[in-house]
């Protein structure tokens, strides 16, 4: 079981630094990409912003644990899919924002899930990746709805940074999920907004981060 650890990363295009230090995990992981890139095969057009962002006065998204499987210098993908990935394919995507209602361009998002199995890969990197928003603040990002790991409902894991901010960690849920009653952390406020029926799902979700 690999330690949780806050996200690390160097983006040096734009000169912010995280909070600590990656040392175990062989150095420092240098990241980079320039804001303003639209992500391959994003939709170009404009989403609409958060609705709590509404007129200025939004709220930051809800801080989660990270729980124990955290792994750090995940790879670059806006896709998780891989051959052979099992599951029912799903789409999340969204923005980020700051709570002025603001798109923040090359917000580093850093994605971990468990397979449709319920099992989280900690030896390399299967259901995990991170990207970056594009000139828009959008982000899109292809997987598999995570099986039910033992004691929770399903959820996704993330680290959201904006250039020069803190890092946001949290988890997203998915609405009318039998477990989401009994799940001890459960928070409503981040269930992602979904149709009830479609042949290839999309979820949307949008974080605020603070500041």
């Amino acid at each position: 079981m690999r330690k949780a650890m806050l996200l690390e990363v160097l983006y040096h295009r734009h000169g912010w630094w995280p909070r600590r230090r990656v040392l175990q995990a062989g150095g420092l992981a240098l990241v980079g990409m320039a804001a303003g890139i639209p992500l391959p095969g994003a939709a170009q057009e404009a989403l609409p912003p958060t609705p709590q962002c509404d007129g200025g006065k939004g709220h930051a998204t809800p801080r989660q644990t990270a729980g124990p499987f955290y792994t750090p210098n995940t790879p670059q993908r806006a896709s998780l899919l891989e051959a052979g990935t099992k599951g029912a394919p799903i789409m999340v995507t969204g923005m980020v924002l700051n709570t002025r209602c603001e798109p923040l361009a090359g917000a580093l998002l850093d994605f971990w899930q468990a397979n449709a199995d319920g099992v989280y890969d900690n030896e390399g990197y299967t259901m995990r990746g991170h990207q970056f928003t594009d000139a828009k603040g959008q982000y899109r990002l292809e997987t598999v709805r995570p099986g039910l790991y033992p004691g929770r409902t399903r959820h996704i894991h993330v680290n959201v940074q904006a250039p020069h901010g803190q890092v946001l960690t949290t988890q997203l849920y998915f609405p009318k999920e039998a477990g989401n009653t009994q799940d001890s952390i459960f928070d409503e406020r981040l269930v992602v907004a979904m149709p009830p029926s479609a042949a290839n799902p999309v979820a949307r979700f949008d974080f605020v981060l603070p500041g």
